[in-house]
């Protein structure tokens, strides 16, 4: 994993965040939702723990009845998914330079890519109906 904590920030700078034992990879979402809010795909890294300067120039949407996303009202730069039935947070992973050689361990919703999107790596892809299926397995309803 090598470090104890990465510190990144929002293209303006107003918000800034520090993430505690981070996961050392990226977990790529491929999802509509996903790529409607960042542009292409979601490389989502996590962490023990975090704290968050600038609360003040943070907004929320509630994009499902699953899911919340944050981004800085200032310079409109995405922050983190956060998985509302167990309040988990990804940040994305452009936001900390340490995170720039991080491997992809795993690209989920795959089946949506579009072309321009695929990721040449080796690494496990889930399906959206895998992702569902193990998520409702582990007790999520997302009806």
């Amino acid at each position: 994993m090598g470090q104890d904590t990465i510190e990144g920030h929002c293209l303006c700078g107003a918000v800034q965040i520090a993430l505690s034992s981070p996961s050392g990879h990226i977990e790529v979402c491929q999802c509509d939702m996903c790529r409607r809010w960042s542009g292409a795909f979601y490389p989502a890294v996590t962490g023990e723990s975090f704290a968050i300067t600038g609360e003040d120039a943070i907004g929320t949407y509630q994009s499902s009845e699953w899911a919340e996303r944050a981004f800085c009202a200032k310079c409109g730069s995405g922050l983190w998914y956060r998985f509302l039935p167990t309040g988990k947070r990804s940040f994305l992973a452009g936001l900390f330079s340490d995170a720039d050689n991080y491997p992809v361990e795993k690209e989920i919703f795959c089946d949506e890519a579009p072309v321009w999107c695929k990721l040449d790596s080796d690494h496990p892809r889930q399906t959206g109906a895998e992702v569902i299926a193990e998520a409702r397995a582990a007790g999520f309803t997302f009806d």
